[in-house]
């Protein structure tokens, strides 16, 4: 092994006696095996006080140290990591080494680099008035505290000044944990120190007068914690759940399980292996996974024929798994999780019918489920592995019948679709057959068990008797003579092999017009069919008719009649509006425009012909004037005095022969001032009685005459 000068303390001859390790780093070169009461190297440990109850602990409890200082190993030992470490504690001191252990090629890289950091640290290779060497403490000591851990010699000496120390971890935070003593240099840790907060200190320390004058420095002091096995490895990336396909191949990678462990990942201590505690359950072997110590990749081990999901206790198997820190050795540190494995399924079976034949009995005319085809599956009733599709491959021409999936019983219901008329056919046998949602995997295939026989009887029912056609339809003229006939209707039972006979009556007559004899089904009229009823839809009149059989119980089939009506000049023309008003003073002496209407169909409606009833007396005081077909105007030759007048009006339609109604149109004569008009009538129905008196008067001159 090689030693970095670096690392002493000082030379014998300038410096006094430092408490600890007098050498605290060790490289070596690793052999090829380490064998038992091999010496490893020597170290030295002084207290300054004789070694009083000195005792060593090492990290790797395949070696240990001797009273005398002697490294040695216990047994062969061909894979000790990466480091190993010592701790020395007797009645008055404590201290740590490190003993690297390097490969060949890596020796010479150790030793630059340990050149380096002597020139980083700002130890000189020539002698300095400060000498402040790096500091090693070890993470989680034990009080009492202060404890003595390091000393920075001056080399002209100490008299008539003081050292100082700063920087985080002195008067900066964390502030308090270190201090040195101003008249000979002792530097002392106040608390428990944790590697896993900070590992490393960077201070300073300067010499200064009495006055605090800087005199020497400041020169870096470095202190570096030195990782304990204080930390378990933690899974902190659960649950953990891996799937694997049932008949996988011997050495199938399921998951990795990974584990984190916060001490120094360049030491033993978190140096992770894994292992497999327990497997949940033990069937059909007890040793199902494997789990590579350090990628922590868990495998099947099994054969593929053991990795069948549907021989399984259980689709599911949990691994307890332990990582343990220190290389997997007994004194390292474990950590715990539970991997839960699933066992995924394939096609590897196919579903198969409980029974080749199946039975089903439905009553003709009847829609519906009439049977659930059972199945069985072996495969996971959670995927499409298990999920049944069935189809009919024969006896369905007229597509009478559908098969679908019960999601929940994964059973085929067998429906009726389209009604089933036993007297056409009394038996239907159908071919089923049932596959999967996914298909089989390239070595099973469908079987006989996966095709079904249903043989259906069908049951004869009294089944009412049908209009031919229906719904029936016929054109009368309305007004036809009361006993008319309309039609004679038609029913025919189907069911041929019973001969039965048929009465008629009448079911929904809503005008109340018809009546159809109960042998003959012979409709006639029992009132006038008028066209303008309002039981009467656009022409069309609508009544209901029953055909019950003989059976028993009888059975009753139902026909629609629709009469559509041809329409005839039997409705007058109607007027409107019949009232209409006037100022006396009004310029304007178009009183109003009158519309007609007609209930009738064209050509029994407009165009109207509109008229005044003949004027009697000396002048004419209105007139009538049509716009078009269907309105005409009435105008006031003369302004009228405020009075009520009654204006006979004649309005006569184009039917052959034409129809006319008369119509009173009441004319209001009111007074208007200031945008209000005043209609009380103290003069009513002025008009009327001055054209009375005149035709008195003109009846008594001729009588006279």
């Amino acid at each position: 092994f090689f030693v970095p000068q670096v690392l002493l303390l000082a030379c014998a001859e300038d410096l006094e006696c430092v408490p600890g390790f007098q050498q605290k780093v060790f490289y070596i070169e690793k052999p090829f095996e380490f064998t038992e009461d091999q010496l490893v190297l020597n170290l030295k440990f002084d207290d300054c006080k004789g070694n009083n109850k000195l005792n060593f602990e090492v990290s790797n409890p395949d070696f240990t140290v001797d009273l005398d200082g002697s490294l040695v190993a216990l047994k062969n030992v061909s894979e000790a990591g990466r480091a190993l470490f010592v701790h020395a504690r007797s009645e008055h001191a404590e201290d740590m080494a490190e003993i690297f252990i390097l490969e060949a090629n890596e020796k010479r890289e150790a030793l630059k680099e340990i050149l380096k950091l002597e020139g980083n640290l700002g130890i000189p290779r020539q002698k300095r008035a400060i000498l402040a060497t790096p500091i090693l403490i070890p993470e989680n000591q034990r009080p009492p505290f202060p404890r003595l851990v390091g000393k920075v010699i001056r080399s002209e000496g100490t008299e008539g000044v003081k050292f100082r120390l700063s920087g985080n971890g002195v008067d900066q935070d964390p502030k308090g944990i270190f201090r040195i003593n101003e008249m000979n240099g002792d530097v002392s840790v106040t608390r428990t120190l944790d590697r896993e907060a900070i590992a490393n200190y960077e201070l300073e320390v300067e010499v200064v007068d009495m006055n605090g004058k800087t005199i020497d420095g400041p020169v870096r002091l470095d202190i570096s914690v030195i990782d304990q096995n204080d930390n378990r490895p933690m899974f902190k990336e659960g649950p953990y759940v891996g799937h694997v396909m049932e008949g996988s191949a011997t050495g199938t990678t399921v998951m990795r399980m990974a584990a984190f462990d916060a001490d120094d990942a360049s030491t033993d201590n978190a140096l992770l292996r894994y292992n497999i505690l327990k497997q949940t359950p033990t069937k059909p072997s007890p040793n199902m996974f494997y789990i590579d110590p350090e990628k922590g990749d868990i495998v099947t081990v099994v054969s593929p024929a053991l990795l069948d999901r549907e021989t399984m206790e259980s689709p599911k198997y949990e691994l307890v798994i332990e990582a343990k820190d220190m290389g997997g050795m007994d004194v390292g540190l474990t950590g715990t999780a539970t991997a839960t494995i699933l066992i995924d399924d394939k096609n590897d079976h196919p579903p198969e019918f409980t029974k080749k034949e199946f039975q089903a009995t439905v009553k003709e005319g009847v829609t519906g489920v009439i049977v659930n085809l059972t199945v069985g599956d072996r495969d996971d009733p959670a995927t499409g592995a298990w999920r049944a599709v069935y189809s009919i491959i024969n006896g369905n021409p007229g597509q009478s019948f559908e098969i679908h999936t019960n999601p929940q019983t994964n059973e085929g219901m067998l429906s009726v679709v389209k009604p089933l008329d036993y007297e056409i056919s009394a038996f239907h046998t159908l071919l089923i057959k049932v596959e999967n949602e996914d298909p089989l995997i390239p070595d099973i295939a469908y079987g006989p068990s996966s095709t079904a026989t249903v043989q259906i009887t069908v049951e004869d029912v009294n089944e009412g008797p049908v209009f031919h056609p229906n719904p029936m339809a016929v054109t009368k003229q309305e007004n036809i003579p009361v006993g008319s006939v309309v039609l004679t209707v038609n029913a025919t039972d189907p069911d041929t092999l019973q001969h039965q006979t048929i009465r008629y009556s009448v079911h929904k007559d809503p005008a109340g017009w018809l009546e159809i004899n109960p042998t003959n089904g012979t409709v006639g009229t029992t009132a006038v069919l008028d066209r303008e009823s309002p039981f009467v839809q656009n022409n069309v009149y609508t009544a209901l008719f029953l055909a019950i059989d003989s059976g028993n119980p009888p059975a009753t089939g139902t026909g629609t009649l629709h009469i559509t009506l041809e329409d005839v000049n039997d409705n007058v023309p109607s007027l409107y509006p019949t009232l209409a008003k006037v100022c006396d003073d009004a310029k304007d002496l178009r009183v109003v425009v009158l519309g007609a209407s007609d209930k009738d169909l064209h050509p029994n409606t407009d165009p109207f012909k509109f008229e005044l009833s003949k004027q009697s007396g000396p002048e004419k005081l209105w007139r009538i004037n049509r716009l078009n077909n269907t309105h005409a105007q009435v105008i006031l030759l003369q302004n009228l005095k405020k009075a009520n007048y009654n204006i006979p009006i004649s309005v006569t339609d184009s039917g052959k022969p034409p129809l006319t109604n008369t119509t009173e149109l009441r004319l209001q004569v009111c007074t208007c001032k200031k945008s209000k008009m005043d209609c009380s009538a103290s003069d009513a129905l002025h008009i009327s009685l001055t054209l009375i008196l005149l035709s008195l008067l003109s009846l008594f001159c001729k009588s006279f005459a």
